[in-house]
């Protein structure tokens, strides 16, 4: 039998022929029939061909067998182990020193594995999941509201809009009752009821309290818990931290990671690391945006080096726009304040019913306390009663969204809604409502100067969070042997859309929960593998290949400043791929996209010197990746020709505004596939196949 190349290219050639040879004039009827017949029919062979091609490269999730409550413990059963002797002789390297990455370092290390961790910031303890607000979700049903694991993974296979995979979110709900457990005997200082149990409040996409905080500083003390926990490593000689270092590169050798190239911010230094395993914990991409939320390092590059050495990007197209942010308030922002989610358990979201009132409101006329109750449209509660303000985030902020564009927005700007507390002040007295939320109150007089005890707080959609990220399968390892990726920096558990207060619940399960028992999987095949040297070719092309990128990055010295050419970008993606999408508008986006690229690499301007602290040249480099982020999310955007989660297509909605799905043809997670510089990426799938949920159109208004 033929091989599949050459069918196509016989089919190529025998169409070719046919179209070319059918040019008789004399028969231009004839000829005009059989040549667009030849070259529909050929045309069908080819695409057919190509695409069973490509689709023979099974993506195998390693899900295992069995019913979906006893996956977890049959693969915890049957799984290879590494006994402690020889743990210590297997290095693994650690990206990333958030809550999942900290957590990862911490786990493997009292194991008994050696592990090198590398912090992109200056100490752990900055690393972005300290802005996390709102709380952590599990389903220990405290409140003995009708919670429970089960309950849990269906809201969550339901706020993602049945994108995601079954049983990655089943044991996401199993570990998660674990994770408060162990953060618990750390001595994260959760909030307490009087009797002194853990309290609990409610999210979006949920009718049960099952969020657990401290106060608005759940990122924050989970992270110092972790933290503890790594110090602890770390003063022990199990893990060996290597802060102001961001990774650059991965090193592949016979189709397996082997080690890291990364630069030390500090000294400018490029430096080579082996190990056995490589982790990586980096977060999300949502920086893509110039504005949003993230911290102002968090940053895509070290998924965008993965990726290049042949890890699947799977749905970049997917990320999440936060309702509760405060609002653009100048041209030269650099980053946008979150407002907790949490805010939505007691305040209620509106603007005025009427179009003048707005306009008077925006031009300084009325006040928002002026306006009378009958005049204030809850539009949340309006459009859906059973859930009201705490609807899924995509939900509300497409709501926000409509209305603004509507007329009804206030501010200054005309893009902002209110988020008022009045009615909880009333009910609970303002020394309650302080209690729970005045750190955030605080935070939010600082910035906007208003006391929102005594006024509506603004509030707008913002980019917070991306739902994509890189392939990984049911053991979290990517398409390369030997790589595994963690935490937002994966696509796994949310779907086309995350809930509120499950980023931390992701993150610190892959962390303490998950990994520690896959990797050992990987491992245990790689005990008789010797520590290699640095000095191997494959390290010297890849620190190579990095030092390369940065000379030329250096020798452009345009007269574009690195932010300016972000900022572009980033307005790009806010108007083109941002809330609401369109086939025009992201192909216009691609477009642009180009020639944002085209500007970078010919007019970027990076002062000082590479072989030294440059924080310019650190933002060129990410930059570089951004861009390249940005034009996949476009592609993947297009590619996907239905609404759902965070992927809103204009195109495809319900008659009431919606997101409207096509499962048939769309029910896969997207997993791109690097085909080298200057080449378009390749699209695989893996096929969601959902066996213990029945797929519906979301209702969260009865």
């Amino acid at each position: 039998m033929a091989k599949k190349e050459n069918i196509v290219e016989t089919a190529k050639e025998i169409k070719d022929i046919i179209v070319d040879a059918v040019t008789d004039q004399e028969t231009v009827e004839a000829a005009k029939i059989i040549k667009d017949a030849t070259k529909e029919a050929l045309g069908k062979v080819v695409d057919t061909i190509q695409q069973a091609s490509v689709s023979s490269t099974r993506i195998d999730a390693k899900i295992p067998e069995g019913p979906l409550a006893q996956k977890w413990s049959n693969y915890k059963d049957h799984q290879k182990l590494v006994n402690p002797s020889n743990k210590r002789r297997l290095d693994i390297i650690v990206v990333g020193t958030g809550l999942a990455g900290a957590s990862a370092a911490a786990s493997l290390a009292e194991l008994g594995f050696n592990v090198l961790n590398f912090c992109i910031q200056d100490s752990p303890r900055r690393a972005h999941s300290i802005a996390a607000q709102g709380g952590i979700n599990a389903a220990k049903n405290y409140q003995n509201d009708g919670d429970s694991v089960y309950r849990l993974f269906y809201d969550t296979i339901k706020g993602g809009d049945y994108r995601a995979r079954e049983a990655n979110v089943y044991r996401l709900a199993e570990v998660s009752n674990n994770i408060i457990d162990q953060c618990v005997a750390q001595g994260v200082p959760f909030a307490r009821e009087y009797g002194g149990l853990l309290d609990n409040r409610s999210f979006g996409g949920a009718q049960v309290s099952r969020t657990f905080y401290a106060k608005g500083q759940t990122g924050q003390q989970l992270l110092l818990g972790a933290y503890s926990a790594l110090s602890r490593q770390i003063g022990k000689g199990a893990v060996k931290l290597f802060p102001r270092h961001e990774m650059l590169d991965v090193v592949v050798i016979d189709g397996r990671a082997r080690g890291i190239i990364a630069r030390n911010l500090t000294t400018g230094k490029i430096e080579r690391y082996f190990a056995h395993a490589v982790v990586v914990g980096s977060g999300g991409y949502g920086n893509t945006f110039f504005l949003s939320t993230n911290a102002m390092a968090s940053n895509g590059s070290a998924a965008m080096q993965m990726y290049r050495k042949g890890a699947y990007f799977a749905n970049p197209a997917y990320a999440q726009i936060h309702p509760t942010c405060i609002p653009v308030h100048g041209e030269f922002q650099s980053k946008l304040t979150l407002m907790s989610e949490s805010l939505r358990n007691d305040g209620r979201i509106w603007t005025p019913k009427k179009k003048e009132d707005a306009e008077a409101i925006r031009v300084g006329k009325l006040k928002p306390t002026d306006l009378k109750e009958e005049d204030r449209d809850y539009y949340l509660e309006r459009r859906y009663p059973a859930f009201g303000n705490l609807v899924p985030r995509d939900v509300a902020s497409r709501a926000a969204k409509e209305r603004c564009d509507a007329g009804y927005g206030v501010g200054t700007t005309g893009l902002a809604v209110y988020l008022d507390f009045s009615d909880a002040i009333n009910r609970l007295g303002e020394n309650v409502v302080r209690a729970r939320y005045g750190n955030l109150f605080q935070m939010y007089e600082k910035i906007v100067d208003e006391n929102p005890y005594k006024t509506p707080m603004m509030i707008y959609p913002a980019i917070h969070y991306t739902m994509g990220g890189i392939w990984v399968d049911y053991e979290l390892q990517t398409s390369v042997k030997g790589l595994f990726c963690i935490g937002e920096a994966n696509f796994s558990d949310h779907g086309a859309n995350r809930l509120g207060a499950s980023a931390l619940m992701q993150g610190l399960a892959d962390g303490y929960f998950v990994l520690p028992y896959t990797i050992q999987n990987y491992l245990a095949d790689q005990i008789q593998v010797p520590r290699m040297s640095t000095e191997l070719p494959e390290f010297a092309e890849a620190e190579k290949a990095v030092e390369d990128k940065v000379k030329k990055i250096m020798s452009i010295q345009g007269k574009c400043s690195v932010d300016s050419i972000h900022r572009e970008l980033g307005l790009i993606m806010w108007d083109f791929v941002g809330m609401g999408r369109n086939k025009a508008g992201l192909e216009k986006a691609l477009a642009k996209i180009k020639e944002v690229r085209k500007e970078f690499w010919s007019n970027v301007y990076v002062p000082g010197k590479a072989d030294g602290l440059n924080v310019e040249l650190e933002k060129a480099i990410r930059l570089a990746d951004f861009i390249e982020i940005g034009e996949l999310m476009a592609r993947d955007a297009l590619n996907r020709e239905e609404s759902c989660g965070g992927h809103f297509r204009e195109e495809y909605q319900t008659p009431d505004g919606e997101a409207l799905r096509n499962d048939d043809k769309f029910s896969y997670a997207a997993c791109w596939k690097y085909m080298g510089e200057g080449q378009e990426p390749c699209m695989l799938k893996e096929y969601l196949e959902y066996e213990f949920v029945k797929r519906q159109q979301r209702n969260y208004k009865a």
